[in-house]
């Protein structure tokens, strides 16, 4: 199969090409370092004809609900719109486990995202998945300075990798609407998932944890980000991944 990957420069994205590419088929990486600009449009159509499939891993790094509308909304418009002038038959898009129970700006933009693609006119699967076992390291990332202050949240981590894997396995099953999540093994608080990271990293950096108020912060900290019904449970534990990466 010749499979379209948007956002295939990421971290996910990466999972999926090289996957598409050890199992023989053909990925074509959708990408601004490719010439490939999903918010202009700029050569999404051209890329697309051809393929037989859509994988959407595309991102952005906003907390904001507009700037997440925005791209999320303008870049599945222009998929959609390319996926329907080129014939392709199937646009699978990653979203989120609970962006419908947590009131926060970057999920209303994944909400976005959903909406566009079921109005899209291709035939459609969104793959909703937990946060990955880079988010910890992650928010650790963006908050410098001496303490890390990070929101009380409940998550049921899971392997990007293995969500590279059900993304690809979606490709043999066909248009399905929304499948059934993808989850880590175990629920873990991303505070304590951040402390364990700096230990292996070897810094005695302090971890704050606090809860937000009103309905965004009860969403995340009694379990708004976690599946409420059947979910395909990743194998990969935070320890296991935890183990992969380099000691301070």
């Amino acid at each position: 199969m010749k499979v379209a990957v948007a956002g295939g420069t990421g971290l996910v994205g990466r999972f999926v090409v090289g996957q598409l590419t050890e199992q023989g088929d053909e990925p074509v990486v959708l990408a601004r370092s490719r010439g490939i600009d999903l918010i202009s449009g700029e050569g999404v159509e051209a890329a697309l004809r051809g393929c037989d499939a859509v994988i959407d891993v595309s991102n952005v790094l906003t907390s904001k609900r507009a700037a997440a509308e925005r791209f999320f909304g303008t870049a599945t418009q222009h998929l959609c719109e390319a996926a329907a002038a080129s014939a392709v038959p199937h646009l699978i898009a990653l979203s989120i486990v609970g962006i419908d129970r947590v009131p926060l700006g970057y999920y209303y933009g994944k909400r976005r995202q959903e909406e566009v693609l079921a109005a899209g006119g291709v035939p459609w699967t969104v793959l909703r998945a937990t946060q990955f076992h880079e988010f910890a390291e992650q928010m650790l990332a963006r908050m410098p300075g001496p303490v890390a202050v990070i929101p009380r949240m409940l998550s049921r981590p899971v392997a990007a990798a293995e969500v590279a894997t059900e993304l690809v396995n979606l490709l043999e099953k066909g248009p399905q609407g929304f499948a059934t999540d993808i989850a880590g093994p175990e629920d873990l608080y991303v505070a304590d998932m951040a402390r364990r990271v700096l230990r292996r990293r070897g810094q005695r950096r302090p971890v704050l944890s606090f809860r937000l108020p009103g309905k965004l912060g009860s969403g995340l900290a009694h379990g708004g980000l976690v599946p409420t019904g059947p979910f395909t449970a990743g194998r990969q534990t935070f320890e296991e991944y935890l183990g992969e990466l380099p000691v301070g």
